[in-house]
């Protein structure tokens, strides 16, 4: 009965979607106006290629945002470097961007097309991929449904399953196996996770630990490093970084309760959408406080009391400018977001406790005694004062920190190894073709 059930509902979101592919042109061209899309590239989200595709195997990769589009980038390029082209598809323009910046040489990049069948069946006749690599837990029931038609072995790596989006498919169990019975593997981030997907049918599944923890550091301009740390001086200082809506008002409010004690304290807010910026930087200047704006040039001057990063791409240079991160989405939003970097970069971390998105690395974490939760304005306000007073805790934590990432370490074997089965024969051909073909 639930099988039967599981294929009328699949093949209603393949009807509806298939009626609604006409009028989504609209929908594209709002996002398009609202820089959510790049505007000369929106056929690609109908799945008209940008480009050719090259002779040989092929694998594609997905990464919907940023943050996996950073972890699985060294992926790419173990792959892309064995002699396979690799296509990577993103949702969003920023994590466009970052492909762009990172993985041009070795990756083509398209935006992922819309999860309707004309769009996904245009993007398969073109590219005709003989491996598809979702990343962390980007699973569209068009899609899978389209390759598992062309036999294409679908991976899904780094793969977790948050408490509300497990909870959400085991009240739809049946649903779950019929689409999780058209993965060859998941490589889940942790055993608490593989036990997930196991337990909505997927198989087999293996546990690889966090891509992210084998990422590089960020990057950083070292001349602006310098300029801005010369500008800032011995000031004391915090950062808030990936913060949410509601949350910008909180570190506000922090600044106002703890500037009184450390004279000169300098406050360095980064939001997750640089976009809301205007607002955020009104709102700080409605409670008094003089704002310099990163995306403007603004000098940091002695009465400076918010730098406001409203860039993409230079988490870097904020984190390196502090020894204290409040990582948020966790107090006035949930999920949380990854306090990997921050760990990298020699922060000591505070978060509030909404962190199921990224809740084994904050375990590791806080029991290693590199992060403290925070539940309130008050309780974060009271940390980061204690964490400016007591610079033995504050290094303690960074080094406690450091090691946690350097243990996280270990991943991207471990994945390659998992994946050795269907990467070695495209490998094998890649190889044979370069032969034949005097390369």
């Amino acid at each position: 009965m639930s099988e039967r059930w599981a294929r009328a509902v699949l093949g209603a979101y393949r009807w509806t979607g298939a009626c609604a592919y006409p009028f989504v042109g609209g929908y594209v061209t709002w996002r398009a106006s609202r820089g959510k899309e790049e505007r000369g590239r929106r056929r690609e989200r109908y799945g008209f290629a940008g480009v050719a595709r090259p002779d040989g195997p092929l694998v594609w990769v997905h990464a919907a945002s940023v943050g996996e589009t950073k972890a699985v980038g060294p992926l790419v390029e173990q792959i892309a470097g064995q002699g396979v082209t690799v296509v990577m598809t993103t949702g969003t323009v920023t994590s466009a961007s970052i492909v762009r910046d990172r993985l041009t040489d070795v990756a083509i990049h398209q935006y992922v097309p819309l999860d309707l069948k004309p769009a996904v069946s245009r993007f398969l006749d073109h590219w005709q991929p003989d491996l598809a690599i979702f990343a962390e837990s980007e699973l569209w029931p068009m899609t899978i449904l389209e390759l598992g038609a062309r036999r294409v072995p679908q991976v899904l790596v780094n793969a977790r399953l948050s408490d509300r989006s497990f909870s959400s498919w085991r009240k739809r169990s049946w649903l779950a196996e019929a689409l999780f019975e058209n993965l060859a593997l998941v490589v889940a981030q942790s055993e608490e996770d593989a036990e997930r997907f196991r337990a909505l049918g997927a198989r087999p599944v293996s546990v690889s630990g966090n891509l992210k923890g084998d990422v590089e550091a960020p990057a950083v301009d070292e001349a602006e490093l310098a300029r801005l740390r010369t500008g800032i001086g011995d000031r004391k200082r915090w950062a808030a970084i990936s913060t949410h809506d509601g949350e910008e008002e909180i570190v506000a409010e922090v600044h106002g309760l703890i500037g009184g004690r450390h004279r000169g304290l300098l406050t360095i807010l980064v939001p997750r959408h640089p976009d809301r910026a205007d607002a955020i930087c009104e709102m700080l200047q409605s409670k008094g406080l003089k704002v310099a704006r990163r995306s403007r040039g603004d000098a940091i001057t002695p009465d400076t009391a918010v730098y406001l990063g409203d860039t993409i791409g230079e988490m870097g240079l904020y984190l390196r400018l502090t020894e204290i991160a409040f990582v948020g989405k966790s107090l006035a939003g949930e999920g949380g977001q990854n306090p990997i970097e921050p760990a990298m970069l020699g922060t000591a971390v505070l978060s509030g406790k909404h962190v199921q998105n990224f809740r084994e690395a904050y375990r590791d974490l806080v029991s290693k005694g590199a992060a403290r939760f925070v539940t309130d304005r008050d309780m974060l306000a009271g940390a980061v004062n204690f964490l400016l007073n007591n610079a033995d805790r504050r290094h303690a934590m960074i080094m406690a920190g450091s090691e946690v990432v350097a243990d996280m370490r270990g991943a991207l074997k471990a994945t390659l190894r998992s994946l050795e089965p269907w990467l070695h024969p495209l490998v094998v051909k890649a190889r044979l073709d370069a032969a034949a073909n005097g390369r």
